[in-house]
């Protein structure tokens, strides 16, 4: 990969490259990424003291270089080991039985080592209609897919040279990039005071992914709350912008600029499952609200233990800035500051801002219903409608998602309250859904540290036009994670009152289920510390408005009892209340 920029962070590896990457099997051996990742190969047999290296004779002064490998390797995935020791005399080492078993051992390592690492190729592109964001199919083509046959076409050439046979079963394990992202400078009206710093940070134009992917980020929890500052957190930052992209994501009725350090770069690919990606034209007007993912940790110390921060730009727009300290390496911190940014704004436009599940069902009666299940982080939102989903066949028509985690309330002239989402996807824990609904979906699941507690997966659930088009609300609901259910404490609960309701939403309790660092039973204002409790005047002025809105128009407005926190109810519990609600829709007038 000559003239291609390689840049490893921990275990991912991103390369940069204007167009079409390395056409030959020698241009790719011979290259310094090859080279490079070779070299690591060889550090880590040395360092762990490796018995391959002693079945290789290559322990003392008398070892290979890695240069030396590269140019065995060079030889071999020409000709037939037996030919390649002839013309490079450095593979003679190995023509011995033992020694030839112990190099295709040598050859097999490097290649999981190879693929041990999560591999991402940046296409940069101007400009113009010539650019790769003009043909992406074409450039993906001629780039990412092209790269993967070669290196699988090295590795097969390698083993059956130095093996003299044919494998009996051929693998398409994934061998080129996870990833590849199209990168294109675009001209958008940032503040004077931000240009310079943003100006040269490169939008992702389109997004090449291959699932089922699986990341294993550096943290899978995530702590504290967004808090406004002052000073603008960008102020004095020197980025380079080489170690950055931009992902321009549509959140509900905003565009955010989110700018994520290439350190984060699969969770950043990640955001393409969770918000559209904004238009050519959009970028052109400018964000909303834009924020950093990945800032330098030194500039956002004086904001705490956990400078997760947003500013209040006079220009009108919200700026924020989560560290590029490993331990914010989570999706969550990305996703809720974004959400964050969103709930603010439309407190400023006059939204009440939720943080809940919505759902527009149609029913085999003919009728159709607008859900919305409010509720804090693992009490049974998502969880609920998946058991919709389950009883789809025998009594819905259709479901349609139309918020799964975050999205704003407005009450229409008419007094209707209408109910609108932020984000095309979901980021749902495993274990709270369905047995094996996830595996339904691997050609477009992205799931993040699958072995470790907090095992999640970002998956597609909705359109667009779906969560922008604005539906009237059929009902308002709490979910209760907690108690469990009894005669005097039913699945599905009305409250009779503005101020009973306002007062069951506000105290917004829960059990925590590990998501975060809280533990126990706790406490979170209208279960959304995303803009809510930020902007508490302003959120409980919309929140009376809107609730009265609710009661005037004859929404129901209550609580639902999932049991997601109490063992052995994980799945029951929210099944048992899309029966209920089933029932309620079914029979409302």
């Amino acid at each position: 990969m000559r003239d291609k920029q390689l840049q490893v962070f921990a275990r991912q590896a991103i390369f940069h490259t204007p167009g079409a990457v390395c056409v030959h099997a020698q241009e790719f051996i011979q290259s310094e990424t090859f080279l490079h990742f070779l070299g690591a190969w060889l550090d880590y047999l040395r360092e762990t003291d490796h018995p391959l290296l002693e079945a290789l004779g290559q322990r003392g002064p008398a070892a290979l270089s890695a240069e030396g490998f590269q140019a065995v390797l060079a030889a071999v995935a020409k000709a037939r080991l037996e030919d390649a020791a002839l013309a490079t005399p450095l593979a003679v080492d190995f023509l011995a039985p033992a020694r030839r078993s112990a190099f295709l051992e040598f050859v097999e390592g490097f290649y999981n080592f190879w693929r041990s690492f999560d591999r991402y190729m940046v296409l940069h592109g101007e400009p113009g209609p010539s650019g790769h964001d003009r043909n992406p199919y074409r450039a993906f083509a001629a780039s990412i897919e092209a790269f993967t046959h070669l290196v699988r076409g090295v590795y097969r050439d390698l083993c059956e040279n130095i093996s003299g046979d044919h494998p009996r079963i051929y693998r398409q394990v994934p061998a080129g990039c996870n990833a590849g992202l199209i990168a294109v400078l675009k001209a958008s009206p940032l503040p004077a005071d931000l240009r310079p710093r943003l100006a040269g940070i490169p939008f992702i134009r389109q997004m090449w992914i291959d699932p089922p992917m699986i990341l294993d980020p550096p943290s899978n929890t995530r702590t504290g709350s967004f808090f406004e500052v002052d000073r603008n957190p960008l102020d004095g930052l020197e980025l380079s912008p080489d170690e950055w992209v931009c992902y321009p994501a549509q959140v509900g009725p905003l565009v955010i600029f989110i700018y994520v350090h290439l350190q984060f770069v699969g969770l950043g690919c990640a955001l393409a499952n969770l918000f559209d990606m904004a238009t050519d034209r959009q970028i052109a007007a400018g964000p909303d609200a834009l924020f950093l993912f990945g800032a330098p940790p030194e500039a956002l110390q004086a904001y705490g233990e956990v400078p997760t921060v947003y500013h209040r730009h006079p220009k009108g727009l919200l700026v924020g800035a989560v560290p590029g300290a490993p331990r914010f390496g989570y999706f969550g911190y990305l996703k809720k500051m974004a959400l964050t940014l969103h709930n603010i704004t439309m407190l400023d436009r006059g939204r009440l801002p939720f943080h809940g599940a919505m759902v527009r069902i149609q029913l085999r009666s003919g009728r159709s219903r607008s859900v919305l299940i409010i509720g804090d982080t693992a009490t049974g939102k998502s969880e609920s409608l998946e058991a919709f989903r389950t009883l789809g066949a025998e009594r819905i028509r259709e479901m349609r998602v139309i918020a799964d985690d975050m999205g704003s309330l407005e009450v229409a002239p008419d007094g209707r309250i209408l109910g609108y989402g932020t984000e095309t996807g979901a980021f749902v824990r495993l274990d709270d859904l369905q047995h094996g609904y996830a595996f339904t979906r691997l050609d477009r699941a992205i799931f993040m540290s699958p072995q470790k507690v907090n095992a999640r997966v970002v998956l597609p659930v909705t359109r667009l036009e779906d969560i922008l088009a604005g539906h009237p609300l059929d009902a308002i609901l709490y979910a209760n994670n907690y108690e469990p259910t009894d005669a005097g404490h039913p699945v599905l609960e009305r409250l009779g009152d503005l101020e009973g309701a306002l007062a069951t939403f506000a105290a917004g309790k829960a059990m925590s289920k590990g998501t975060t660092s809280a533990s126990g039973l706790t406490a979170s204002y209208f279960a959304n510390p995303f803009g809510a409790p930020q902007c508490r005047e302003a959120h409980e002025l919309l929140a009376r408005r809107t609730f009265k809105a609710a009661f005037d128009h004859g929404v129901f407005v209550g609580q639902i009892r999932t049991q997601l926190a109490i063992p052995g109810q994980e799945s029951d519990g929210p099944r048992d209340v899309a029966v209920a609600l089933l029932d309620l829709l079914e029979g409302q007038g």
